[in-house]
């Protein structure tokens, strides 16, 4: 630095301030005596690799996928968005929303009391959670997550250059105090789920979310992101913060309820994040096809999908695995959603002696920045049979020394 600061003329104080930009914004990285390089690319995590690989005849409940029983059939609606257009062919410089999903998706917002704002359309909640970032933040910003938390998106926000402030989880969404204490030391953004929080199953209620918009009041300026992907396969209300601040965004993703390989999600929010968010869409992928906007529309308008009885499935689901454990005397949580969360002492020694058991279930490094340890049991798909067995299998493995009641 000192040779730098000669070579420039300039003082060496001003070469340290650089050096700490370049640092914090993630271009370079310090290795002590070993000097300061340049980073191949962003820092990432590397979450998705910590997974358990599931040999045959071991029962995997570790994915985070819904139940395909549950999921609609998609043939009858990409065939209605395929004959329409036959009929009406997309070219280019038409409009990029379809007119019905804008306003069957406004109706819908509309009756969960989301603020009224432009609507733009995305290729998933990730996908739109990224744009909104980039709209807004520039590298070395902060940006408040829930830990425990989703864990692609721990991945992405590091990935963006921008670095994460954790907030804890309860059953009823991000805590106050955590998100105060993030924003008082300069978190530009937040990120909440609002309901079917992965891992733990949290959504927020009514009473959090008072207190939530309490604290972004006082913040204005900060940069808010609502993800409700747990929409169509919920059976809590929601309760929006959107509006809280200048600057908002609230998605809504078709993935878990009609299928993950729907690649669509709705963005609502003030004009100017839509409108940049739009904007730097169309000069890249330009839009999302029509045809799945269509089939969307398909699904939606015509009732394919009766999402109270899936909530109801999820929700049974859940709480039989969730009393199973209370009677064994494991703590689990899972309020809403498809995972039920365990806390535990040890998840990778939990995760080794399931698997021994014949059960793959996620680790929580995963999910976790520096919340307490756990593990996430997928259970989209668990059976009534499946339960005792799982939850014998958990309080084995987690050392539970209550015996179980009999569960059926």
């Amino acid at each position: 630095m000192r040779e730098l600061a000669t070579e420039l003329g300039v003082n060496p104080n001003t070469v340290a301030a650089a050096y700490r930009t370049l640092r914090e914004r993630g271009v370079i990285e310090t290795s002590g005596r070993r000097g300061s390089r340049v980073r191949p690319k962003p820092a990432t995590t590397g979450r998705e690799y910590i997974r358990v690989e599931v040999p045959e005849g071991v029962r995997n409940v570790s994915n985070g996928n819904p139940d395909p029983a549950l999921l609609p059939p998609l043939a009858p609606a990409f065939a209605a968005a395929a004959a329409q257009g036959d009929r009406e062919p997309v070219l280019y410089g038409e409009a990029t929303v379809d007119p019905d999903l804008a306003r069957l998706a406004r109706e819908a917002l509309d009756r969960d009391g989301v603020p009224g704002g432009p609507l733009a359309v995305a290729s998933g909640s990730l996908d739109v959670i990224e744009r909104v970032l980039a709209a807004h933040l520039k590298p070395g910003d902060t940006v408040a997550l829930e830990d425990p938390g989703w864990g692609s998106l721990l991945d992405l926000v590091p990935a963006l250059g921008l670095r994460t402030a954790p907030v804890g989880v309860d059953d009823e969404g991000p805590l106050a105090d955590d998100v105060r204490r993030a924003l008082e030391s300069g978190a530009r953004a937040l990120i909440v789920t609002d309901r079917a929080q992965n891992p733990t199953g949290a959504s927020v209620t009514g009473t959090r979310a008072r207190a939530l918009r309490a604290v972004l009041e006082d913040h204005p300026d900060v940069l808010l992101v609502e993800d409700d992907h747990g929409h169509g396969i919920v059976d809590l209300p929601l309760h929006p913060l959107a509006g809280s601040t200048r600057h908002w965004a609230f998605v809504r993703s078709v993935a878990k309820a009609y299928g993950p390989d729907l690649r669509l999600a709705v963005l609502t929010g003030d004009e100017v994040t839509v409108d940049r968010v739009h904007g730097r869409h169309r000069l890249g992928p330009g839009w999302v096809s029509l045809i799945t906007q269509r089939a969307v529309v398909h699904l939606w308008g015509n009732g394919v999908l009766d999402t109270a009885e899936v909530a109801a499935v999820y929700r049974e689901r859940r709480d039989r695995l969730i009393r199973a454990l209370a009677e064994r005397g494991v703590e689990a949580h899972g309020r809403s959603g498809l995972n039920v969360w365990i806390p535990v002492p040890d998840e990778t020694g939990a995760v080794s002696r399931l698997l021994h058991a014949g059960w793959a279930v996620a680790p929580g490094a995963r999910f976790r920045m520096g919340a307490p340890q756990g593990i996430r049991v997928t259970v989209a798909t668990l059976t009534e049979a499946e339960v005792a067995p799982l939850a014998n299998a958990v309080a084995r493995a987690v050392g539970s020394v209550r015996p179980a009641s009999t569960y059926r």
